[in-house]
C-alpha cells in the first residue's frame, strides 16, 4: 500500500503503482478496466487488492465514475455493468468502497461508532458539483454524526495550470481553489476546494501529501496520458 492508516473500526488505504502484473505502460498495480490494459491483469490485481484489505474479491464495489456528483447506497457486493457514480455509501462492514483516480481526488469517509462509510471521486467537476459534500450527508442520512475524512493525493496546483477564465468560474463559487502553476499560470486547486466543502460541514479532514504528477509511486493521466489508475478505498472492519 502506498498509505494505509486504521481509526477505530474503519480502514482508509491508498495504493500506489508497487506491486501487481500490469505491463508497460500500466506497469504495475493498476486496477481500471477501461484504460486498454491486459483485463486478467487487471483482475489479479484487484484480487491482490481484496485479499490486502482482507475481503472477497467481489466485496470490492467500483463504479463507472463520471464527473458528476451521483451518490449511490451500496449494501452488498454490485453484479452486472458498473453503475454511473462518483460517490457512494455503505453502513456493511467488510465492503470496501473502491475510487480509481490517476490526478483527481479520492475522498474517503467514515464515523467507525456509526458504521458508516462513504467515498467520492472529486475532479474538478465532481468538486464544484460538490460530490464530497453530498457523499457526507449521505452519510448523515444514514445515521453518521461524526465523520473523519481523508484525501488521497491528487495533482497539485503546480501541476494543474488551466485557462484564466476556467480558473476564474470555479474560483467564483470556490474561492479557496484560485491558485497558479509552478510558472505563475492560472491553475485550480481542486484539492483545496474539497477541504473547504467538508470543513464548513464540521467533518473531521486531514489531506495525504503529495502531487500524482510528481510522485512516480502514482499513476497520473496529465503527466503520462496513457496510463493505469491507484484507488483510494475505505473498508468499516468487522468487529
Amino acid at each position: 500500500m502506498f498509505w494505509d492508516e486504521s481509526v477505530g473500526g474503519a480502514r482508509f488505504v491508498v495504493t500506489g503503482r508497487a506491486g501487481g502484473g500490469s505491463a508497460a505502460p500500466y506497469d504495475g498495480l493498476n486496477l481500471a478496466l477501461h484504460v486498454g490494459d491486459d483485463p486478467a491483469a487487471v483482475l489479479a490485481n484487484r484480487a491482490a487488492l481484496a485479499a490486502d484489505l482482507r475481503v472477497a474479491p467481489d466485496h470490492v464495489v467500483y463504479v463507472e465514475q463520471v464527473h458528476g456528483d451521483t451518490v449511490l447506497q451500496v449494501d452488498g457486493p454490485l453484479t452486472g455493468p458498473a453503475p454511473q457514480a462518483d460517490g457512494l455509501v455503505t453502513t456493511t462492514p467488510g465492503l470496501a468502497l473502491a475510487i480509481m483516480v490517476a490526478d483527481c481526488v479520492p475522498v474517503l469517509l467514515a464515523d467507525p461508532d456509526a458504521g458508516v462509510a462513504g467515498a467520492a471521486h472529486a475532479g474538478r467537476g465532481g468538486m464544484v458539483a460538490g460530490v464530497a459534500r453530498r457523499v457526507a450527508a449521505a452519510m448523515r442520512d444514514l445515521g453518521a454524526r461524526t465523520i473523519l475524512a481523508r484525501l488521497g493525493p491528487s495533482v497539485c496546483p503546480r501541476c494543474y495550470p488551466v485557462p484564466l477564465e476556467l480558473r476564474e468560474q470555479v474560483a467564483a463559487v470556490h474561492p479557496e481553489t484560485r491558485s497558479l502553476d509552478r510558472h505563475g499560470q492560472p491553475a485550480i486547486d481542486v484539492a483545496a476546494g474539497v477541504l473547504a466543502q467538508l470543513g464548513s460541514l464540521s467533518v473531521d479532514v486531514a489531506q495525504l501529501a503529495g502531487c500524482t504528477v510528481e510522485d512516480p509511486r502514482l499513476y497520473s493521466y496529465r503527466r503520462d496520458g496513457t496510463t493505469g489508475r491507484f484507488v483510494g478505498a475505505v473498508v468499516l472492519t468487522p468487529s
